[in-house]
Order: C-alpha cells, then sequence, then structure tokens
C-alpha cells in the first residue's frame, strides 16, 4: 500500500505538470509565430491533452487499486481475528502449556525471566565496561535497553522458528490454524519481555534517570516489535519445514546481529557514513529508540518512526504471504 500511495502522489504531480504545459502551448502568443508554428502548437496541445487523460486514467486505476488492496486486508484481518475468538480456549490452553514446558522441573520457575537477563547484563558489564562505559553516561542502562530489546527478538524468533514442527501431531490430524501455535509463543515471550521492562524502569530509578510524558512513546517501538517478531516468526518457522539447516545458520547470525546491534558500545566512534549503515538493522533501530527516549529524553525523528513502520510492514508481510502460500504445502513435509 505504501508504494501505491507514493505511486499515486507520482502520478498526480505528473498530471498537474503536463496540465500546465499544454496551458502554456495553448496560451502562446500567435501574431508572433507563422501559421505552420500555429499548426505545430496545436498539434502538440492536442498530444498534450491526450497523455494527460491517458495519466489520470493511469491515476484512477491506481486509486482502485489501493481502495481494493485496503478492503481486501481489511476483510482478511477481520475473517483471522474472528478465527482466533473461535479457538480462544486452545489458544489460551497452548500459552500456558508453553510456560509449563519452558519451567518444567527448575526451582525458580518463572523468575528465569527476570534472572536471565540480569546475568546477561552483569557478565556485559564485567567485560565491556573498562573499554567502552568509562565516557558513556548512564552505561548500564545504555546496554540494558540494548539487551532487552535484543533479547526479546532473540527469544521470540529462535522458539518461533520450531512452533510448527513442534506442533506438527496437532495440526496434522485436526484443522486449526498454524499461526496460533507461533502466537502463543511470542505471547510468553511477550510476558518475560515485559517483566524484564519492569526490572528496566527500577534500574532508571537507581540510575537517577528522570521519568517524562516522553516515556509513553515506548508503547510505539514495543506494539511494533511484536509485530516484527511475529513477521520473523513466521519466514523462519515456515523455512524451517522445508530446510531444517536453518536452525544452525539462525544460530550464526544471531550472533553477528548482536555484535552489529551496538549493545555494548557507541556507534559515534565510527564515521558519520559508517553510522548510517546501523539503520539497515531493524533491530539496533529499535535499541536507539529506547535509547534516545529513556537516555537522551529525546524523541527521534520522523525519519526513525517511517523506518520502523516500513520494517515491519516488509517483514510482516513477508511472512503472512509465506504462510498462506505453503499453507497446504507444510502438511506433506511434517
Amino acid at each position: 500500500m505504501f508504494f501505491q500511495f507514493r505511486f499515486f502522489i507520482i502520478i498526480l504531480c505528473s498530471s498537474l505538470a503536463v496540465k500546465e504545459l499544454a496551458f502554456f502551448a495553448r496560451s502562446s502568443p500567435a501574431g508572433m509565430i507563422s501559421s505552420r508554428k500555429k499548426h505545430v502548437d496545436l498539434s502538440l496541445a492536442i498530444d498534450y491533452n491526450n497523455l494527460v487523460w491517458t495519466l489520470l486514467a493511469g491515476l484512477r486505476d491506481a486509486v482502485s487499486r489501493l481502495v481494493h488492496s485496503f478492503c481486501e486486508g481489511s476483510k482478511t484481518m477481520k475473517k483471522q481475528i474472528t478465527k482466533l475468538k473461535k479457538y480462544q480456549f486452545l489458544f489460551e490452553e497452548l500459552v500456558k502449556r508453553d510456560f509449563k514446558i519452558k519451567y518444567k522441573r527448575t526451582i525458580l520457575g518463572m523468575g528465569w525471566s527476570i534472572l536471565s537477563p540480569l546475568l546477561t547484563l552483569l557478565v556485559l558489564l564485567l567485560v565491556f565496561t573498562g573499554f567502552f562505559g568509562r565516557d558513556t553516561p548512564h552505561y548500564s542502562i545504555y546496554v540494558f535497553a540494548g539487551n532487552i530489546v535484543y533479547s526479546y527478538f532473540s527469544d521470540s524468533a529462535s522458539q518461533g522458528m520450531t512452533s510448527l514442527r513442534n506442533n506438527a501431531h496437532i495440526f496434522t490430524k485436526a484443522n486449526v490454524p498454524k499461526y496460533l501455535f507461533l502466537l502463543s509463543k511470542n505471547v510468553q515471550t511477550l510476558i518475560n519481555f515485559m517483566l524484564t521492562v519492569l526490572i528496566f524502569f527500577v534500574f532508571c530509578i537507581f540510575d537517577r534517570i528522570a521519568f517524562t510524558w516522553k516515556f509513553i512513546l515506548l508503547l510505539y517501538p514495543i506494539c511494533l516489535q511484536v509485530l516484527f517478531n511475529i513477521g520473523v516468526g513466521f519466514i523462519l518457522s515456515a523455512l524451517f519445514v522445508f530446510f531444517r539447516d536453518i536452525q544452525y545458520l539462525w544460530t550464526v547470525f544471531m550472533r553477528l546481529l548482536m555484535y552489529m546491534s551496538a549493545i555494548f558500545y557507541r556507534v559515534d566512534r565510527f564515521a558519520a557514513s559508517a553510522r548510517k549503515l546501523f539503520y539497515i538493522n531493524p533491530i539496533y533501530t529499535f535499541i536507539y529508540y529506547w535509547r534516545s527516549i529513556v537516555i537522551d529524553g529525546v524523541i527521534p525523528s520522523l525519519n526513525i518512526h517511517l523506518l520502523l513502520a516500513f520494517d515491519v510492514l516488509v517483514v510482516f508481510g513477508l511472512g503472512s504471504w509465506m504462510y498462506k502460500k505453503f499453507n497446504t504445502e507444510f502438511l506433506y513435509y511434517l
């Protein structure tokens, strides 16, 4: 829809420009040109008029396609929400089951969802404070913000990747929506993430960071990252059905992503041209948003908001398309 809207604007501007050219051609001083030049100008004006009508027809088609896509997307979303309500009981049981399996035979239980990121933060601070923390204000919060965003994505993607394969014994025998198993994993990781965010705010209090109304804007990256994680889960779980090697490649990729997300170092150490390359990584963009609000007390620019929305639309759209396209083929490979 974004590209169709951009096409709509381009067509509209082109139509207005051509119309002005046609008007200019018709209003040229007739007394200063020959009759042959008048004939040529008249032909040009007619050609311009034809071009204007052609562009307007294309504009009409672009608008109709835009409206059609919006209507189809709304119908599909309503249909999926209705289906989710139909299987609400199954969805709730899947979420409970995922929690029980994850913390089965553990002494602390859900306490590990809080203790695990804290231990990771402690290790990062012990290792990297001497290298990067001396000239970085609120370094513990700086690292904590990057760690919780990265860990949330890592947990959601890793658990979502195996969601179809681990539940094949259910949907191969009963006709249930396959995305329920992925969504249940994401609900579990989201609850763990929100518990960690509460601990993060406690650390902010101890680090004497002022709480302002701008903290409400953190809902924007949180909501977008939920959709982003679901989209990545769609893609990975679909690929994992056909290519089991994806789990080993993904482990290597996540290690690379951790070092490329500026979790424990500052990007201002790099040249200006190199700093722009970090925004290719959506996880870094999410981390940058958190740090801007919490540490700097500054609302990120409109470009950052649009970049996050664009990344989410692309990933979520691609994942939804893959689930819809290979919905029946999943049954033959599991």
